[in-house]
């Protein structure tokens, strides 16, 4: 499975540093314990938590790992440009407490895997990033962008355009979780198309972002309801 789908917990932290609201809601998160790097692992799902013809990958970022240089992309619309940055996880001044990554594959449903991004924040900075990725799936559904050089990026890739499309989703909110919300996000270039659909979920001091991704004419599915509702009553037992 493609793990290119990053960027929809990269874009929460970007979010962090790029917008200015302050306070969160008053919700559990004020009663939820904040999470330590070893506790959020520990709340990571497992084979045996989902049953038979799952396989779950883990995958932990490495403490200060940095992000090698693919050049930027500059959004024609301003309130767009968090998008690119996460992207390209242009993200220094913003970053959670812990954060640990997984996969989740379905024999069933081999085409239809799940990449998921866990995120624990101080006591109510979770609301606070989910306020602010609201405010930009609101200001910004449609934008072009254009790359610039970089390490490893050839001169034909650079000054490439490409268009994009956000849009949000209609969506419950999970059992487990305080909130949630849902979007696309459609990548047009010469090359092809991708497009990749996350859910990020709000429990406690924690957010989780499940994603999944489509190309051509394939749609992205939504994101397993048994990881996403297995996933989150781990992260809410966490923090008891």
């Amino acid at each position: 499975m493609s793990h290119r789908l990053t960027p929809f917990a990269a874009l929460c932290l970007v979010l962090t540093a790029g917008c200015t609201t302050v306070g969160g809601s008053a919700d559990q998160a004020a009663a939820s314990r904040e999470l330590t790097a070893a506790q959020l692992r520990a709340a990571v799902l497992s084979d045996a938590d989902l049953g038979a013809g799952y396989t779950v990958t883990v995958m932990t970022p490495s403490p200060g790992a940095a992000a090698a240089d693919t050049g930027r992309e500059t959004a024609d619309v301003p309130a767009c440009q968090p998008v690119l940055d996460a992207v390209a996880q242009t993200n220094p001044a913003a970053g959670p407490l812990a954060e640990t990554d997984l996969s989740v594959t379905s024999a069933a449903a081999p085409e239809a895997g799940v990449y998921a991004g866990l995120l624990a924040f101080q006591a109510g900075r979770a609301a606070t990033i989910q306020t602010d990725l609201d405010k930009v799936l609101a200001q910004c559904t449609a934008f072009t962008s254009t790359g610039s050089g970089g390490k490893g990026v050839s001169a034909a890739h650079q000054g490439v355009r490409t268009r994009h499309r956000l849009t949000r989703l209609d969506t419950p909110t999970p059992e487990g979780a305080d909130g949630a919300t849902a979007f696309t996000l459609t990548n047009e270039s010469g090359t092809g198309t991708l497009l990749q659909r996350a859910l990020l979920a709000r429990t406690g001091t924690a957010l989780a972002v499940f994603s999944t991704v489509g190309s051509g004419k394939e749609q992205a599915a939504a994101p397993d309801d048994k990881v996403v509702r297995t996933q989150l009553a781990k992260l809410r037992t966490a923090q008891r």
